[in-house]
């Protein structure tokens, strides 16, 4: 421990620890969960990754700019503080964004006899679970229709895929206003869903689900959409049609403003904490204690996805009988934040620093643009941000549909966390078998792998063995970036060219991955986008695997070599056995770092 209070790194690293394992608990309130609850809000794929999309393009440019803002007016504690105050309020706002039907957008919480509908936007097919408690057959009157136990003809899930076998019964039905079907198609999709209506109706457990649909009336089965008996409900369907539309209007606008402020007052506290406990490390030299610390935010990141996910499941229908599912997530996430806040006044920040130059991160980005191997990994980083966006976005819906509960979901990511955590300490005998450029390539081999498994998902549980591969698609893949930049880097900008590559190229390939994937979503199939982003990836795997080994590689300066060379310039004198035994430390050194 150092005489100097200041300088107690200690206690600097405690609270650090600290710090990253409440904001790891933090981030996983809310983040896995976010696109499901913009999908309960009513929103369709395509807004759902304009959303995303945005957030991503917010950070990868805002966070920089805030950081760069801090060091230079030495403002980065108020900073801290500022941006979880902030975060609080601004998570909050996403609570007040209205669903775009409210009726669909509530859950039922009425024991055994409880309908699941999941929001779909126009133009989406629904489908509704019908969890019905048994009866006694002497308790169903003669001649009383049963529910039929198929489905309609033509008629599938948003998603693209049938749903499995299970204990509930399982019905689509159509949410089509008119400007997304022609007469003939409603017509046809109305009579489609009749006889299932009427047969809930007939039967004894009627009034035990209810299900409202402004946007399209169901006709009495034979009624054509242009008949006079129908003028009154073609009508009404007009008028539904511009509800929807506004209501649409409206839920996108605020959702899009609520999540770009909060994403302005989240970004910059991830790279702020970074930038000061690493300049307050490296005042004593303490630089090779702080690359440990991210392991504190996965444990933070694996306890709490889980522990909101059943608390979510335990509390929902107790606390918020009557609102959108997800509502606690973003409490959890306030109040985690406000207990961060103390964590937030004692973190470690150095009172003064050296003058640098302040124009490191354009300094990277000309490294970036003057050697062929930092375009290339530049290219591939673009890519898994692309990639990696889509499972992100879009693998808990594919979840839902499937029938898992929040809590698998958060058990899913929480595997591939662990696993990541318990792959690290081969980390340098990996790195040192398959070499960086082999590393990559095993590690973009299992994200491509994992995007084709997720493709033809089957049931909820299926989604687990797939997350093991989740500790080298993201960890050891990204161990192999860090070390191929700090390789490639000159001195002094490595940890401004690994921020270039984390929030710039990554930031941007997932910001555009969420644009495309939510159209190809909509125009297609989940399932399409995933098969699409692993062949792209394979490809991509081949064309760096052939172009890596014929890139330049540059000479690199041999320090031994040049400490004997300055060496024999002084007297022969001096003390040359301790001269030759700093040499040949150096050189077992460089060869076990370049191995």
């Amino acid at each position: 421990m150092s005489a100097n209070p200041q300088w107690d790194i200690s206690r600097a690293l405690g609270v650090a620890r600290l710090f990253h394992l409440v904001c790891g608990v933090r981030d996983a309130c809310v983040t896995p969960f976010l696109t499901l609850y913009l999908r309960q809000l009513g929103l369709a794929a395509p807004w759902v990754g304009i959303l995303m999309g945005t957030k991503h393009l917010i950070a990868a440019f805002w966070a920089p700019f805030c950081a760069f803002l801090a060091k230079s007016y030495r403002k980065r504690r108020a900073l801290l503080i500022g941006s979880l105050l902030g975060s609080v309020g601004a998570s909050l706002l996403m609570v007040l964004v209205p669903p775009l039907d409210k009726d669909l957008g509530y859950h039922s919480c009425n024991g055994s006899r409880s309908v699941t509908t999941t929001v779909r936007p126009p133009g989406v097919v629904l489908t509704v679970n019908l969890t019905l408690a048994p009866e006694p057959a002497s308790s169903h009157p003669a001649g009383a229709p049963s529910l039929p136990a198929r489905r309609s003809t033509g008629i599938r899930n948003a998603s693209g895929f049938r749903k499995g076998p299970g204990e509930s019964v399982q019905e689509p039905f159509s949410y089509l206003p008119g400007y997304f079907v022609s007469s003939a198609e409603g017509a046809r999709t109305t009579s489609g869903v009749h006889p299932i209506t009427s047969g809930v109706k007939d039967a004894p457990w009627e009034g035990a689900f209810k299900v409202v649909s402004t946007a399209l009336p169901l006709l009495a089965e034979g009624t054509v959409l242009g008949s006079p008996a129908n003028l009154s409900a073609t009508k009404g369907n007009t008028g539904a049609l511009d509800l929807s539309l506004e209501g649409l209007r409206w839920t996108l606008i605020l959702s899009l403003v609520a999540m770009a402020f909060w994403e302005l007052q989240t970004a910059p506290l991830e790279r702020v904490a970074d930038d000061s406990l690493y300049e307050y490390l490296d005042f004593v030299d303490a630089t090779d204690r702080y690359r440990n610390l991210w392991i504190w935010r996965l444990l933070g990141m694996s306890a709490g996805v889980c522990g909101i996910a059943a608390l979510v499941g335990q509390l929902d229908c107790f606390l918020m009988p009557s609102g959108p599912r997800g509502v606690l997530h973003f409490y959890g996430y306030s109040l985690v934040s406000t207990l961060a806040l103390p964590v937030s006044i004692a973190f470690p920040i150095p009172a003064c620093r050296w003058r640098e130059p302040s124009y490191k991160t354009v300094k990277a980005l000309s490294l970036v643009g003057g050697d062929p191997r930092l375009i290339l990994l530049a290219f591939t980083v673009f890519l898994i941000g692309a990639a990696t966006s889509t499972v992100q976005n879009f693998l808990f819906w594919h979840m839902e549909d499937h029938g898992s509960s929040e809590l698998v979901m958060g058990f899913s990511v929480s595997l591939g966390l662990l696993g990541e955590i318990l792959l690290h300490p081969f980390k340098t005998m990996l790195l040192r078998k398959l070499s960086r450029a082999g590393t990559v390539g095993l590690g973009l081999g299992c994200l491509s792998g994992q995007l084709l498994y997720y493709s033809f998902l089957w049931s909820w549980w299926s989604v687990l063995p797939a997350q093991i591969l989740s500790a080298i698609s993201n960890g050891a893949l990204w161990w192999a970036v860090v070390a191929s930049i700090e390789d490639l880097a000159t001195p002094r900008t490595e940890r401004p060219l690994s921020a270039v590559f984390r929030s710039h190229f990554y930031g941007g390939g997932a910001s555009l991955g969420s644009f495309v994937g939510g159209f190809v979503v909509t125009h297609f199939s989940l399932a399409v986008l995933y098969q699409a982003s692993c062949v792209v990836l394979l490809l991509w795997l081949v064309l760096f695997l052939s172009i890596q080994p014929k890139l330049p590689q540059e000479q690199k300066i041999n320090y031994s070599k040049l400490l004997a060379v300055e060496a024999s310039d002084t007297s022969d004198s001096e003390q040359g056995t301790e001269r030759d035994w700093l040499v040949k430390a150096m050189r077992e050194e460089h060869s076990d770092w370049k191995g």
